[in-house]
């Protein structure tokens, strides 16, 4: 029996280990490493703030799920990987494998610059979401200027731009919009650059959003540090701010960063080929955040990254789950797909409104690519909700 021991459970980890059992049926065992017990949608973490969405609503523990469909589940932290001797340390010892996914989500580097840890706001988990809550509601009594965002580095420029709209709608339905200035910063070199070299009609479009929802905006720009009631840009601007809501980067986990026998990026990430297999090992395969993606432009005076989050992470999963079967059944034809050749697929929520974003590929040059705005309700965003936890509580890897 072949063994693949999994790190991580979320929307790669999940997807991959499920599609390997189902392949690999009683000849593979698979192993889930995690410490989390729970399977969190985390695009939805966005409503969670304003009270659209509780954290039960879009969680649900994964354990049944795994016994269900006849892979183990181990709830712990995985420590550290020795590929010599195939093993994983973890904090409830060590598990031996044949194959290897690394499919770890993101640590989040708080430390950015100053202040960002102890005075921005994150929305990227259910506590950090639950604290931004109650944030609003001590806003809500004192409302003042408000500024949301992306640091330097940073690549999920997406969820910002989400929670920007959002909060416009939050202030208006709670009535003191006019005592905000909302102000919107970020590394892009342009307004919907979204780290991937932006879409047909996407400048044009959020700039008509900026406009009309009254939001002031700043391009290339990073954060020099952050006050309890300031933010300083590296433009030398300091903006006011009563309350600051920002996407840090994302960086590499413990887990890999101290493997270095894996040969990590400088930001904590792998290099593998476009079959999602460790470069210089074999049995080693990476998925979703873990993979170190080279952009194929250059962002300008200010850095940043590209999305690996949503779509690009359940797609990997899938590849990776593929090719490790076929290795097992001895074949050395495995399937590729480029990080940047994976389609980009997406609906940005922006407020009760949305932006639905469909192109062939993610990167260019692209062959189809369009953004296709709906300003009378979200009905696409909530419907993909639905369908996502639909299919996974009920361990339906293979669907979409």
């Amino acid at each position: 029996m072949t063994t693949t021991v999994v790190i991580g459970g979320n929307f790669a980890g999940m997807t991959a280990a499920l599609e390997i059992k189902r392949k690999g049926k009683k000849n593979h065992k698979v192993i889930v490493i995690d410490k989390s017990p729970l399977f969190l949608f985390i695009p939805s973490l966005i409503w969670v703030p304003f009270g659209r969405r509780q954290v039960k609503d879009i969680s649900f523990k994964k354990d049944e799920i795994f016994w269900k469909k006849g892979v183990e589940f181990v709830q712990t932290e995985a420590l550290s990987v020795d590929p010599d001797n195939n093993i994983v340390k973890t904090m409830k010892g060590d598990f031996t494998y044949d194959h290897l996914v690394i499919a770890t989500g993101p640590k989040v580097d708080y430390e950015v610059a100053p202040g960002v840890k102890e005075h921005a706001h994150y929305i990227g988990t259910p506590k950090s979401a639950m604290k931004t809550k109650k944030a609003l509601e001590e806003f809500m009594k004192n409302p003042g200027p408000v500024v949301i965002g992306a640091t330097q580095n940073a690549g999920c420029m997406g969820a910002a731009y989400e929670f920007l709209f959002n909060i416009e709608k939050w202030l208006r339905e709670k009535k003191i919009r006019k005592k905000v200035d909302l102000y919107w910063i970020t590394p892009e070199t342009y307004l919907g650059h979204f780290g991937i070299d932006g879409m047909p009609g996407g400048e044009t479009m959020l700039k008509s959003f900026m406009k009309m929802f009254n939001i002031q905006y700043r391009t290339e720009v990073g954060v020099v540090e952050v006050t309890e009631d300031s933010v300083t840009l590296t433009s030398g601007e300091v903006l006011p701010s009563s309350f600051t809501m920002l996407m840090p980067p994302f960086v590499g986990v413990d887990f890999v960063v101290n493997s270095p026998v894996l040969n990590p990026t400088s930001n904590g990430y792998l290099q593998v080929g476009e079959d999602y297999r460790h470069l210089d090992w074999p049995n080693v395969w990476a998925a979703g955040i873990a993979v170190q993606v080279d952009l194929p432009f250059k962002p300008g005076k200010v850095p940043f990254s590209g999305p690996k989050t949503g779509y690009p992470s359940d797609e990997t999963g899938k590849i990776v789950a593929e090719n490790i079967t076929r290795v097992v059944k001895g074949r050395s034809k495995l399937r590729k797909k480029a990080w940047g050749k994976i389609p980009g697929i997406c609906v940005m929520d922006a407020g009760k409104k949305e932006v639905i974003i469909v192109s062939d590929r993610l990167f260019k040059p692209r062959n189809f690519a369009i953004m296709i705005p709906n300003v009378f309700y979200d009905f696409s965003k909530v419907l993909f909700e639905k369908y996502f936890l639909w299919k996974t509580r009920n361990g339906y890897s293979q669907l979409p």
